[in-house]
Protein backbone atom coordinates (compact mmCIF):
# COMPACT_ATOMS: atom_id res chain seq x y z
CA UNK A 1 0.00 0.00 0.00
CA UNK A 2 1.25 3.38 -0.85
CA UNK A 3 1.71 6.68 1.37
CA UNK A 4 -1.69 7.89 -0.71
CA UNK A 5 -3.66 5.01 0.54
CA UNK A 6 -3.27 4.36 3.72
CA UNK A 7 -5.70 5.07 6.14
CA UNK A 8 -6.27 8.41 7.78
CA UNK A 9 -4.67 8.94 11.32
CA UNK A 10 -6.17 11.95 13.57
CA UNK A 11 -6.64 14.90 11.82
CA UNK A 12 -3.33 17.06 11.58
CA UNK A 13 -2.49 20.25 13.34
CA UNK A 14 -2.97 22.60 10.85
CA UNK A 15 -0.95 25.80 11.83
CA UNK A 16 -1.45 29.41 10.71
CA UNK A 17 1.00 30.98 8.02
CA UNK A 18 3.85 32.90 9.75
CA UNK A 19 2.73 36.06 8.45
CA UNK A 20 5.92 37.72 10.20
CA UNK A 21 8.31 35.23 8.26
CA UNK A 22 6.16 36.49 5.49
CA UNK A 23 6.59 40.08 5.52
CA UNK A 24 10.19 40.06 6.74
CA UNK A 25 11.88 42.77 5.02
CA UNK A 26 14.82 40.84 4.08
CA UNK A 27 13.12 38.09 2.51
CA UNK A 28 10.89 40.62 0.56
CA UNK A 29 14.17 42.83 -0.59
CA UNK A 30 16.43 39.24 -1.62
CA UNK A 31 13.88 38.23 -3.42
CA UNK A 32 12.04 41.96 -4.98
CA UNK A 33 8.70 40.90 -3.63
CA UNK A 34 6.41 44.39 -3.82
CA UNK A 35 4.07 43.57 -1.31
CA UNK A 36 2.79 40.27 0.15
CA UNK A 37 -0.69 40.13 1.74
CA UNK A 38 -2.11 37.21 3.81
CA UNK A 39 -5.31 36.88 4.26
CA UNK A 40 -7.70 34.43 6.25
CA UNK A 41 -10.58 33.27 3.84
CA UNK A 42 -11.63 34.25 0.40
CA UNK A 43 -13.00 33.05 -2.84
CA UNK A 44 -10.37 32.71 -4.69
CA UNK A 45 -6.87 34.40 -4.60
CA UNK A 46 -6.66 34.60 -8.74
CA UNK A 47 -9.72 36.16 -8.80
CA UNK A 48 -8.94 38.69 -5.97
CA UNK A 49 -5.68 39.67 -8.01
CA UNK A 50 -6.96 39.98 -11.58
CA UNK A 51 -9.70 42.46 -9.77
CA UNK A 52 -7.01 44.40 -8.30
CA UNK A 53 -5.04 44.72 -10.66
CA UNK A 54 -8.32 46.14 -13.03
CA UNK A 55 -9.02 48.46 -9.56
CA UNK A 56 -6.23 49.52 -8.16
CA UNK A 57 -3.09 48.87 -11.07
CA UNK A 58 -0.27 51.02 -9.01
CA UNK A 59 -1.04 48.81 -5.72
CA UNK A 60 0.05 45.54 -6.87
CA UNK A 61 3.09 45.59 -9.42
CA UNK A 62 5.43 42.91 -10.66
CA UNK A 63 5.62 40.41 -7.78
CA UNK A 64 2.95 40.96 -5.74
CA UNK A 65 1.85 38.40 -3.75
CA UNK A 66 -1.48 37.03 -2.14
CA UNK A 67 -2.28 34.00 -0.21
CA UNK A 68 -5.16 32.65 2.29
CA UNK A 69 -5.01 30.59 4.17
CA UNK A 70 -8.61 29.22 3.35
CA UNK A 71 -10.02 29.28 -0.22
CA UNK A 72 -13.98 28.62 -0.56
CA UNK A 73 -13.97 28.66 -4.23
CA UNK A 74 -10.54 27.51 -6.11
CA UNK A 75 -10.32 27.04 -9.46
CA UNK A 76 -8.32 25.35 -12.23
CA UNK A 77 -8.72 25.17 -15.66
CA UNK A 78 -11.71 24.91 -17.68
CA UNK A 79 -13.47 26.60 -14.14
CA UNK A 80 -13.23 23.55 -12.51
CA UNK A 81 -13.39 24.21 -8.74
CA UNK A 82 -12.73 22.38 -5.38
CA UNK A 83 -12.28 23.59 -1.85
CA UNK A 84 -9.92 22.45 0.79
CA UNK A 85 -10.40 22.36 4.81
CA UNK A 86 -8.67 25.81 6.26
CA UNK A 87 -4.83 25.92 6.62
CA UNK A 88 -4.16 22.37 5.09
CA UNK A 89 -2.91 23.85 1.53
CA UNK A 90 -0.41 26.72 0.20
CA UNK A 91 -3.17 28.96 -1.75
CA UNK A 92 -0.93 31.77 -3.29
CA UNK A 93 -1.02 33.68 -6.33
CA UNK A 94 1.42 36.12 -8.16
CA UNK A 95 1.60 39.45 -9.92
CA UNK A 96 3.59 39.45 -12.95
CA UNK A 97 4.81 42.50 -15.38
CA UNK A 98 7.55 40.83 -17.01
CA UNK A 99 9.85 43.25 -18.71
CA UNK A 100 13.77 42.59 -19.57
CA UNK A 101 16.81 43.67 -17.77
CA UNK A 102 16.69 47.28 -20.18
CA UNK A 103 13.33 48.04 -18.84
CA UNK A 104 11.18 46.68 -22.17
CA UNK A 105 8.25 44.44 -21.42
CA UNK A 106 8.64 40.78 -22.53
CA UNK A 107 6.67 39.60 -25.69
CA UNK A 108 3.12 38.58 -24.57
CA UNK A 109 3.79 35.30 -26.88
CA UNK A 110 6.60 34.21 -23.90
CA UNK A 111 3.77 34.55 -21.50
CA UNK A 112 2.56 30.63 -22.44
CA UNK A 113 5.52 29.99 -20.08
CA UNK A 114 5.21 31.43 -17.19
CA UNK A 115 2.99 28.43 -15.78
CA UNK A 116 5.27 25.82 -16.94
CA UNK A 117 7.91 28.12 -14.73
CA UNK A 118 5.71 28.11 -11.80
CA UNK A 119 5.58 24.41 -11.99
CA UNK A 120 9.41 23.99 -12.32
CA UNK A 121 9.51 26.49 -9.10
CA UNK A 122 7.14 24.18 -7.19
CA UNK A 123 9.02 20.73 -8.23
CA UNK A 124 12.31 22.19 -6.68
CA UNK A 125 10.43 23.09 -3.54
CA UNK A 126 9.37 19.72 -2.82
CA UNK A 127 12.54 18.06 -3.87
CA UNK A 128 14.75 20.11 -2.09
CA UNK A 129 12.49 21.85 0.73
CA UNK A 130 9.98 18.77 1.62
CA UNK A 131 12.70 15.99 0.22
CA UNK A 132 9.96 14.55 -2.18
CA UNK A 133 10.04 13.35 -5.57
CA UNK A 134 8.05 15.67 -8.03
CA UNK A 135 7.82 16.05 -11.75
CA UNK A 136 5.94 18.27 -14.31
CA UNK A 137 2.37 16.70 -16.08
CA UNK A 138 1.76 19.03 -18.64
CA UNK A 139 -0.10 21.62 -19.17
CA UNK A 140 -0.27 22.51 -15.23
CA UNK A 141 0.01 20.02 -12.93
CA UNK A 142 2.91 18.63 -10.82
CA UNK A 143 2.94 15.23 -9.78
CA UNK A 144 4.64 12.96 -7.04
CA UNK A 145 4.82 9.23 -7.56
CA UNK A 146 2.03 9.54 -10.12
CA UNK A 147 -0.29 11.45 -8.03
CA UNK A 148 -1.19 15.16 -8.61
CA UNK A 149 0.11 17.45 -5.51
CA UNK A 150 -0.98 20.91 -6.68
CA UNK A 151 -2.18 22.45 -10.17
CA UNK A 152 -1.06 26.13 -11.31
CA UNK A 153 -3.54 28.44 -13.42
CA UNK A 154 -2.22 31.17 -15.17
CA UNK A 155 -4.65 33.76 -16.12
CA UNK A 156 -4.04 37.34 -18.11
CA UNK A 157 -5.16 40.58 -16.89
CA UNK A 158 -6.50 43.50 -18.30
CA UNK A 159 -4.44 45.81 -21.03
CA UNK A 160 -4.36 49.21 -19.47
CA UNK A 161 -2.66 52.65 -21.42
CA UNK A 162 -1.21 50.24 -24.14
CA UNK A 163 0.82 48.34 -21.82
CA UNK A 164 0.94 44.63 -21.90
CA UNK A 165 -1.40 42.94 -19.71
CA UNK A 166 -0.32 41.53 -16.31
CA UNK A 167 -0.13 37.88 -15.68
CA UNK A 168 -1.37 36.42 -12.54
CA UNK A 169 -0.05 33.17 -11.63
CA UNK A 170 -1.91 30.74 -9.00
CA UNK A 171 -0.66 27.96 -6.87
CA UNK A 172 -2.83 25.31 -5.22
CA UNK A 173 -0.40 22.80 -3.29
CA UNK A 174 -1.48 20.05 -1.08
CA UNK A 175 0.38 19.98 2.11
CA UNK A 176 -1.62 18.73 4.87
CA UNK A 177 -4.53 16.83 3.32
CA UNK A 178 -5.03 13.35 4.60
CA UNK A 179 -6.42 10.60 2.64
CA UNK A 180 -10.37 10.99 3.02
CA UNK A 181 -10.09 14.49 2.47
CA UNK A 182 -8.38 14.63 -1.10
CA UNK A 183 -10.65 15.64 -3.68
CA UNK A 184 -9.98 12.66 -6.15
CA UNK A 185 -8.06 9.72 -5.18
CA UNK A 186 -5.45 10.13 -7.93
CA UNK A 187 -4.30 12.95 -5.92
CA UNK A 188 -2.09 13.25 -2.98
CA UNK A 189 -0.29 15.81 -0.11
CA UNK A 190 2.71 16.87 0.92
CA UNK A 191 1.94 14.83 4.76
CA UNK A 192 0.86 11.97 2.33
CA UNK A 193 4.11 11.75 1.00
CA UNK A 194 6.26 11.74 4.05
CA UNK A 195 7.89 14.38 3.52
CA UNK A 196 10.46 16.55 5.72
CA UNK A 197 8.30 19.24 6.34
CA UNK A 198 4.91 20.34 6.19
CA UNK A 199 5.19 23.70 7.52
CA UNK A 200 3.79 26.06 5.01
CA UNK A 201 5.08 28.94 5.91
CA UNK A 202 8.92 26.97 4.63
CA UNK A 203 7.13 25.89 1.96
CA UNK A 204 5.59 28.75 0.55
CA UNK A 205 9.06 30.83 1.50
CA UNK A 206 10.93 28.41 -0.84
CA UNK A 207 8.48 28.18 -3.28
CA UNK A 208 8.28 31.92 -3.49
CA UNK A 209 11.93 32.41 -3.13
CA UNK A 210 12.58 29.60 -6.07
CA UNK A 211 10.07 31.26 -8.44
CA UNK A 212 11.29 34.86 -8.37
CA UNK A 213 15.27 33.19 -9.43
CA UNK A 214 13.66 31.63 -11.98
CA UNK A 215 11.32 34.42 -13.55
CA UNK A 216 14.32 37.01 -13.02
CA UNK A 217 16.35 34.82 -15.06
CA UNK A 218 13.39 34.48 -18.01
CA UNK A 219 12.65 38.05 -17.76
CA UNK A 220 16.74 38.97 -18.32
CA UNK A 221 16.77 36.51 -21.16
CA UNK A 222 14.40 38.88 -22.41
CA UNK A 223 11.74 35.56 -22.45
CA UNK A 224 13.63 33.41 -24.74
CA UNK A 225 12.89 29.69 -23.28
CA UNK A 226 15.93 28.39 -25.52
CA UNK A 227 18.13 30.88 -23.77
CA UNK A 228 20.69 29.72 -20.98
CA UNK A 229 19.39 30.94 -17.70
CA UNK A 230 22.11 31.98 -14.81
CA UNK A 231 24.53 30.25 -16.14
CA UNK A 232 22.64 26.87 -16.46
CA UNK A 233 20.03 25.29 -19.13
CA UNK A 234 17.23 27.13 -20.52
CA UNK A 235 14.26 26.99 -19.09
CA UNK A 236 12.72 24.78 -22.39
CA UNK A 237 15.39 21.67 -21.26
CA UNK A 238 14.73 22.17 -17.74
CA UNK A 239 11.21 21.89 -17.99
CA UNK A 240 11.24 19.14 -20.50
CA UNK A 241 13.86 17.19 -18.33
CA UNK A 242 11.32 16.99 -15.73
CA UNK A 243 8.27 16.65 -17.32
CA UNK A 244 6.54 13.04 -17.15
CA UNK A 245 4.44 13.61 -20.28
CA UNK A 246 7.12 13.63 -22.95
CA UNK A 247 7.70 10.04 -24.58
CA UNK A 248 4.56 8.72 -23.64
CA UNK A 249 1.43 7.90 -25.44
CA UNK A 250 -1.49 9.92 -24.76
CA UNK A 251 -4.92 10.77 -25.84
CA UNK A 252 -5.65 14.77 -25.94
CA UNK A 253 -9.42 15.54 -26.15
CA UNK A 254 -10.21 18.66 -27.34
CA UNK A 255 -13.50 20.85 -27.63
CA UNK A 256 -15.98 19.49 -29.97
CA UNK A 257 -15.36 15.64 -29.49
CA UNK A 258 -12.30 15.70 -31.30
CA UNK A 259 -8.82 13.93 -29.74
CA UNK A 260 -5.66 13.06 -30.83
CA UNK A 261 -3.85 9.87 -29.94
CA UNK A 262 0.15 9.76 -30.22
CA UNK A 263 3.41 9.71 -29.15
CA UNK A 264 4.21 13.15 -26.71
CA UNK A 265 7.84 14.01 -28.31
CA UNK A 266 8.58 17.62 -27.38
CA UNK A 267 7.44 21.19 -26.35
CA UNK A 268 7.82 23.78 -29.09
CA UNK A 269 9.08 27.38 -28.77
CA UNK A 270 5.66 28.30 -27.11
CA UNK A 271 5.40 25.71 -24.45
CA UNK A 272 2.43 23.80 -26.44
CA UNK A 273 2.52 20.16 -26.31
CA UNK A 274 3.65 18.07 -29.82
CA UNK A 275 1.95 14.93 -30.36
CA UNK A 276 3.01 12.32 -33.45
CA UNK A 277 0.05 10.57 -34.58
CA UNK A 278 0.01 6.83 -35.69
CA UNK A 279 0.76 7.89 -39.53
CA UNK A 280 3.78 10.46 -38.15
CA UNK A 281 1.65 13.55 -38.32
CA UNK A 282 2.84 16.31 -35.47
CA UNK A 283 0.00 18.24 -34.19
CA UNK A 284 0.31 21.28 -31.72
CA UNK A 285 -2.26 20.95 -28.49
CA UNK A 286 -1.98 24.04 -26.63
CA UNK A 287 -3.01 24.16 -23.31
CA UNK A 288 -5.63 26.87 -23.29
CA UNK A 289 -7.66 24.13 -25.98
CA UNK A 290 -6.70 20.84 -24.58
CA UNK A 291 -9.73 19.31 -21.95
CA UNK A 292 -7.65 16.50 -20.63
CA UNK A 293 -4.46 14.75 -21.19
CA UNK A 294 -4.24 11.14 -20.31
CA UNK A 295 -1.91 8.64 -20.88
CA UNK A 296 -2.64 6.14 -23.51
CA UNK A 297 -2.46 2.18 -24.12
CA UNK A 298 -4.02 0.42 -27.25
CA UNK A 299 -7.11 -1.78 -25.93
CA UNK A 300 -6.76 -5.34 -25.55
CA UNK A 301 -8.32 -7.37 -28.45
CA UNK A 302 -11.69 -8.52 -26.72
CA UNK A 303 -11.95 -5.89 -24.01
CA UNK A 304 -14.96 -3.36 -24.04
CA UNK A 305 -13.98 0.14 -24.85
CA UNK A 306 -13.23 2.53 -21.71
CA UNK A 307 -12.59 -0.40 -19.69
CA UNK A 308 -9.29 -1.44 -21.02
CA UNK A 309 -5.40 -0.51 -19.71
CA UNK A 310 -5.61 3.08 -19.68
CA UNK A 311 -5.40 5.08 -17.05
CA UNK A 312 -5.42 8.46 -16.24
CA UNK A 313 -4.33 11.10 -13.54
CA UNK A 314 -6.73 14.03 -11.54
Amino acid sequence: MDAAQTPDSDAPDRQALDRQALASEEFLTANGISRLEVVDSTGSTNADLLRAVTVEPAAWGDLAVLTAEHQTAARGRLDRQWEAPERSSVSVSIVLRPVNAEGRPLRTQSYSWLSLLAALALRETLLETAGIPAEIKWPNDVLVRGRKIAGILAQLGPMGDGAAPPVVVGTGLNVTLTAKELPVPTATSVRLEEALTVDRTLLLKSYLSRFTALYRSFCNADGDPAAGMAGGPSLHKRVEAVMVTLGKQVRAQLPGDHEIIGHASRLDDYGSLLVVDAAAREHVVTAGDVLHLRPWSPPIQGSVPGQGPESGYA
